[in-house]
Parts: C-alpha cells; sequence; structure tokens
C-alpha cells in the first residue's frame, strides 16, 4: 500500500469527505423521488446496511419539492442528481439538501452554472462534478474520434468544469469520472490524482448485474485504493441497493487488511462474515442461516467477525479467529467463540432450528 493522497476537505453535511477523513461509503435510490415514503424508507434501509450518503435523482419539479420532505425523515447527508435543468438545482438548494450533483456533459451554459455557483456558496453546499463516459462534452467526443485517450477525455471534462467554477469563485468542490471500461476509469482518475487535490468520488458506472458488477468494481476500486485514490465510492450494480452497499463496504474492508494497518482511512465498518461454500460433507444449512441472518448482521455497528460454516472441518477450527461462530457437526450444531464451543443444540428439527437462531441472537448480544 502507498501513502494515501490527501486531498482537501469537503463537506457534505456532517459527513468529512477527504482531508484525511475515512473513505465514505454511498449509493443512491433507485426509488421515484416524488414517492416520499417509498424513498425515505429505502434511504433507512441503506443508512442500516451501512450507507452513509445518498442520493436520489431529481428529474422534474415535483420530485426537487419532495426533497425536503425526505431531507426532514432521513439520517444521512442527502444529495440531490441534477441533469439538464439548472432550475432544479436551484429548487433543491431551496430544499436545503446536503450536496448537489451535476454533469458537466449535461450543462453548459456557463451563466446557468454561475447561477447555481452562487446559490451553492451562499448556502454552504458543496457540488460533486459527475463526469460520466456516456455524457461527455460534444467538443471531447469529438477529439476522442480523432484520437484523444478516452481517459485524458474525462479528466479534461472535470478540470474545465473547475475552471469554471474557480471563476466564479466557487470551490466547494468533489470529481468524480467514471466510465464503464476498467482500464478507463484507473487512468483517469490516476492523472486527476497527479494535478489536482480536489477529493475524488471513485467508482464504475454501469458495471452490471450483481457478480459481473462487483467483479469490475473490486478491479478498479482495489487498484486505486491501493494508490491511495479514491475520498468516496459508490459500487453501482443492476441490483439491490443493498449490495451495493453491502459491495463497497467489503472493498473497503479488503483494502483495509490489504494495507495491514497502515492507512487509517481504509476501515473494516461493521460485521465481517466468513462463510464455507457447503459441500457434501456439511451437516448445517449454511445457506439458509445466513440469507435469515445477512441483514441483521450487516446492520450491526460491531467490529466483529462472524463465522458460519457447514461442518467441524471448517467450523471451530479454520474459523478459529472469528469472534463468533456457528456450525454443524453430525447431529448437532455448534456455536462457538474464537475456536472453543459454548453452546450444543440438537439438530434437525423447525424447533432446533429456532433454538439455535436464539442461542446464536444470545451470543451475539454478549459481545
Amino acid at each position: 500500500m502507498t501513502t494515501r493522497r490527501i486531498s482537501k476537505a469537503v463537506h457534505i453535511g456532517p459527513v468529512t469527505i477527504g482531508g484525511g477523513a475515512p473513505i465514505v461509503v454511498q449509493s443512491m435510490t433507485k426509488t421515484d423521488t416524488r414517492d416520499v415514503s417509498a424513498t425515505v424508507q429505502q434511504i433507512k434501509e441503506l443508512e442500516e446496511y451501512g450507507c452513509e450518503l445518498i442520493r436520489v435523482a431529481v428529474p422534474d419539479q415535483e420530485a426537487a419539492a419532495a426533497l425536503g420532505d425526505i431531507k426532514k425523515r432521513i439520517g444521512i447527508p442527502l444529495v440531490a442528481d441534477i441533469h439538464f435543468d439548472y432550475k432544479l438545482a436551484l429548487a433543491a438548494l431551496e430544499a436545503k439538501v446536503d450536496g448537489l450533483r451535476l454533469n458537466p456533459g449535461n450543462i453548459a451554459d456557463r451563466n446557468k452554472i454561475a447561477i447555481i455557483a452562487k446559490a451553492a456558496k451562499e448556502r454552504g453546499v458543496p457540488i460533486r462534478i459527475g463526469v460520466n463516459a456516456g455524457s461527455l462534452p460534444l467538443d471531447l467526443r469529438k477529439q476522442v474520434d480523432e484520437g484523444m485517450e478516452f481517459a485524458e477525455a474525462l479528466v479534461k471534462a472535470a478540470e474545465r468544469e473547475l475552471a469554471i467554477f474557480d471563476e466564479f469563485g466557487f470551490d466547494n468542490v468533489l470529481v468524480s469520472m467514471k466510465a464503464s471500461g476498467i482500464t478507463d476509469t484507473i487512468k483517469a482518475n490516476r492523472i486527476f490524482a497527479e494535478r489536482s487535490d480536489v477529493p475524488l468520488h471513485v467508482g464504475v458506472t454501469e458495471a452490471g448485474p450483481l457478480v459481473a458488477g462487483v467483479a469490475r468494481s473490486t478491479a478498479a476500486l482495489m487498484t486505486l485504493l491501493a494508490e491511495g485514490i479514491g475520498d468516496t465510492v459508490r459500487v453501482s450494480l443492476a441490483d439491490t441497493m443493498e449490495n451495493e452497499v453491502l459491495a463497497a463496504r467489503e472493498i473497503l474492508g479488503a483494502a483495509a487488511e490489504l494495507s495491514g494497518g497502515s492507512n487509517g482511512r481504509l476501515r473494516r465498518n461493521g460485521v465481517s462474515i466468513v462463510s464455507c461454500p457447503r459441500c457434501g460433507r456439511s451437516g448445517f444449512d449454511t445457506h439458509g442461516f445466513t440469507a435469515r441472518w445477512l441483514p441483521y448482521l450487516y446492520s450491526l455497528k460491531k467490529n466483529i467477525t462472524v463465522a458460519i460454516m457447514g461442518c467441524v472441518v471448517n467450523g471451530p477450527g479454520e474459523a478459529r479467529n472469528a469472534d463468533l461462530g456457528i456450525t454443524g457437526a453430525g447431529d448437532k450444531v455448534i456455536i462457538f467463540r474464537h475456536g472453543r464451543p459454548i453452546r450444543t443444540i440438537a439438530a434437525g428439527s423447525e424447533a432446533a432450528s429456532t433454538e439455535a437462531d436464539d442461542a446464536f441472537m444470545e451470543e451475539i448480544n454478549k459481545l
């Protein structure tokens, strides 16, 4: 692990991004923002899973009008995602959002940008300049067609927008440069990191369905994090919001493990789950138990390791470092702590399964 890139600090509500702060996990709702109740419910669920910053789409004035009610009912900072219409950004600021995301590819009028910058500065609201591969400014698209490296075009789009905001005396900004290609995403962020201390939101856009999306995001993010690049992350998946947040948490946890504790901004946030893949030797339904317990375990604000193992081979022995574990052994279920059995329950019936769940909860609460 290299020394982490030191960026300036930007404050989105109570959350600090950059400036030495821990890397922030964020996501974006999939609900219709105009449906306040559904959006609030989804945000609260994501917060339980460890989401620290949430972005919502603002496609029209009705959605913008809903932001105030949403903001009042959630516990994490709210960022409004704005495209095309600068008036939506102004309406979002009136609703007291904590941040804006603007795409330089679809709000190009300097006068409108100046109006947004003035209103955001008055309210102390930061703006993320979010450059996406699919919405580059037209002139840069043409230069790419003529041979410019795609990553360089992403960086130029971000730098151009930064320069405009700087002219208007606004420097409360973050930047993201995302492509669906792993190589382009890594290159663009490397180039920008060498040229600027503006905080970076990193991730792969349109990464794909669950397995492919996690694999692609991991490849890009682990590379950048290993080089000290990235102040906040989002894993974009064609899957559930919960899996986006969990994938981001696991990637940050893996990066922290690889750093050996040398980088304080990389941290494991919450429960680490160790589980065997299950085989013909299994004496315990690891898949069923994991499915039942996953939401609860990931909601815990405890930095502990929990092992869910299939048999005595992969049970207390291989998972002896776990703070708490459960496994099958013949006709019994064993609960163990740091490799030492502490509870034994008869298996094979629905009542026994309930008893095992109850005993596991008791032991979790003791930690």
